[in-house]
């Protein structure tokens, strides 16, 4: 089935990064954009702005996921662009540390935050894709979740946890005409790694070379189109060969 007229994607945390380069590429594919953000306003006034200066349609939603708005993010969006078809749970946050080292508060609000709320958003959206027998959700995971970081034991909790959640849940719904997949990325050049020792970690990436947001953006976006429709339960690894 082809993706409904007038169908509309959310994206998580997209003030920025990832986030903001997936928000844009969906919109470059015809979606209308839900740009979410908890704090960085600017930043996501800037992305919607961007979109819409390339002649497509998104709003601003200010909502922090991890607080259970998902109901309301969606309703909302659905009444001011049109029915959520796609979901994209990028919102994260990292709290490094070795395991003898992290506090429960490290624990708890990583889990909180990159994990909990993908299920709750998938879970209310899911309503409106089976409605309407189409859907596209992508949970962008990491290179992480499979593959051992000393001192992210939470993170790559989290990360292994959405993609377990993938594979599950597009089994449930794939008759429905839904498909869950999973994106990975590796090492990305975002905020989040500025004040990491790139030089030093690149060296252990076969690409030698720390990834862009734009690559990510490019997973996603495929994810989620028509093309796409036979694959699920799936996750791509976005990662200069880490995973090989």
């Amino acid at each position: 089935m082809s993706r409904p007229e007038n169908a509309t994607a959310l994206v998580t945390g997209a003030s920025k990064g990832i986030g903001a380069a997936i928000a844009k590429a969906l919109a470059a594919d015809g979606w209308n954009v839900g740009v979410n953000y908890r704090s960085d306003e600017d930043g996501a006034k800037a992305t919607v702005k961007a979109i819409e200066d390339a002649g497509a349609r998104a709003i601003a939603l200010h909502a922090d996921v991890s607080n259970g708005d998902g109901k309301a993010l969606i309703k909302q969006l659905g009444d001011e662009l049109g029915p959520v078809l796609a979901l994209v749970n990028n919102a994260g946050v990292a709290r490094d540390g070795l395991a003898i080292q992290l506090s429960d508060d490290d624990w708890d609000t990583v889990i909180a935050t990159n994990l909990s709320p993908a299920f709750r958003l998938t879970r209310d959206a899911l309503r409106g894709m089976v409605k309407a027998r189409y859907g596209r959700i992508v949970n962008i995971a990491s290179v992480v979740g499979p593959r051992a970081n000393a001192g992210q034991s939470n993170y790559a909790a989290a990360k292994a946890g959405l993609i377990g959640m993938t594979k599950t849940i597009a089994a449930e719904v794939a008759r429905r005409g839904i498909t869950v997949n999973a994106v990975a990325p590796g090492f990305i050049d975002t905020g989040m790694t500025a004040e990491l020792a790139t030089d030093e970690i690149v060296k252990a990436i076969p690409a030698r070379r720390q990834g862009k947001p734009e690559e990510v953006a490019a997973a996603v976006r495929f994810l989620a189109s028509d093309e796409a429709g036979y694959m699920t339960g799936t996750t791509l690894y976005v990662d200069g060969g880490m995973s090989a």
